[in-house]
């Protein structure tokens, strides 16, 4: 994407690290095929959130792999024009090109990560197996689709087979409820079938983002994937997390989802925690109002400011979350049209404003509680069926 480059980021934060220097014990560098990913930290796929704009926020701040939000295996074979040219976008320096890719039928899958491989677009592929979105579920993809397990293995195996040199990864759940486990039977497939890693969103699609992951889901599947990095994702709010999380499951890496939404220098405290320094104070609402306004103008070059600006909503609200600048100014920002509507709002708040310590801690995501997931009619029949879901492949990319 012109334009939308980490270079082009002045951070009002000072310098920021990028260096990737040798790790302090007991940490590694994460490897994923031929790349070694220091700090060992990957931004997951987030629909409607991991666009270009976002990634070079996030890039800006530190280093990792950044990946793009998901894409519509069948929408690529069918040669969606708004697939190709809005999702497979990448910026001239975005070091390790990452794409998420959503499919099941393993024809589909294979002939999408072919041509994604084969025009050089990609340098590394996710698959999703972990959506629990109910217009997915039900129509038996991401977090349902593990509960057939050969089928599961066929997509899989489509993807490596066709992705040659370019390493394949999968994110799934722990299973689709507490009754439906199916991260076990996921992640030796993944390790069976040649992902380059796999990693596990420590709760089930019932929960969606409610309650605290389950981390020793992750230790458990460390214990059984031997010979691949396991991933943990759940729940890591602040840079020690992370490295709580490491050292409690014994996972090679992390996936870091909605605790770096309106706060992209988690990146950069990341880094500095796996350097071994602590890390920095959480900037003062000048820096913040800074950030916001860059990655603002970012995201109306990229798709136009009508569509950028009410999108931005979400995001003008995740930096604001925590800052005590009162519920008029949180109001106005909600109502945003223009990106001279933001600029004039932002610049009438306090930039001396502080976070409140406890607000690092609140989750980004939406709390509606546990859902009963929804599966298509007969899907738990016969689950060794390698028949893929009927109107599961749309071309819907995104989200």
């Amino acid at each position: 994407m012109p334009g939308v480059t980490s270079r082009t980021i002045a951070s009002p934060l000072g310098d920021v690290a990028g260096e990737h220097r040798p790790a302090p014990h007991p940490f590694s560098p994460l490897p994923l095929g031929p790349h070694r990913v220091w700090p060992p930290v990957v931004l997951a796929p987030m629909a409607g959130v991991t666009n270009p704009p976002f990634r070079a926020v996030c890039r800006s701040f530190g280093g990792g792999v950044f990946v793009g939000e998901m894409v519509s295996a069948r929408a690529l074979v069918w040669n969606d024009d708004k697939t190709w040219r809005k999702y497979v976008d990448f910026a001239p320096d975005e070091g390790i090109r990452s794409l998420q890719l959503y499919g099941v039928d393993p024809r589909d899958v294979g002939e999408a990560v072919s041509r994604l491989v084969g025009e050089g677009r990609v340098d590394h592929l996710d698959l999703n197996f972990g959506c629990p979105v109910a217009k997915v579920t039900r129509r038996g993809g991401g977090a349902a689709l593990p509960l057939k397990t050969r089928l599961l293995a066929a997509v899989v195996r489509s993807a490596v087979e066709h992705a040659g040199a370019v390493p394949v990864t999968m994110k799934f759940r722990i299973g689709v409820d507490d009754d439906l486990v199916t991260f076990r039977d996921a992640g030796r497939i993944g390790e069976d079938e040649g992902c380059a890693a796999v990693a596990l969103h420590a709760r089930t699609a019932a929960q969606l983002y409610d309650g605290e992951a389950d981390w020793s889901a992750i230790a458990e599947l460390k214990q059984l994937v031997r010979t691949i990095p396991v991933l943990g994702n759940g729940d890591i709010f602040e840079a020690r997390d992370a490295l709580d999380m490491m050292r409690r499951t014994g996972c090679d890496g992390v996936v870091i989802g909605r605790g770096c939404l309106g706060r992209p220098w988690l990146f950069r405290d990341l880094e500095a925690v796996f350097d071994g320094q602590p890390a920095p104070p959480a900037p003062p609402f000048g820096a913040v109002r800074d950030i916001a306004t860059t990655h603002a103008r970012m995201a109306v070059a990229w798709s136009g400011e009508r569509r950028a600006i009410r999108d931005f909503r979400k995001h003008v609200s995740w930096y604001a979350k925590g800052y005590r600048l009162g519920p008029g100014a949180r109001r106005q920002l909600a109502g945003i049209e223009t990106l001279a509507d933001l600029q004039r709002l932002l610049a009438g708040l306090d930039p001396d404003a502080t976070v409140e310590p406890e607000s690092l801690r609140c989750s980004r995501a939406k709390r509606s509680g546990r859902q009963r997931v929804a599966l298509p009619a007969g899907f738990l029949d016969d689950l060794d069926d390698l028949t893929p879901p009927a109107g599961a492949d749309d071309v819907t990319s995104g989200g």
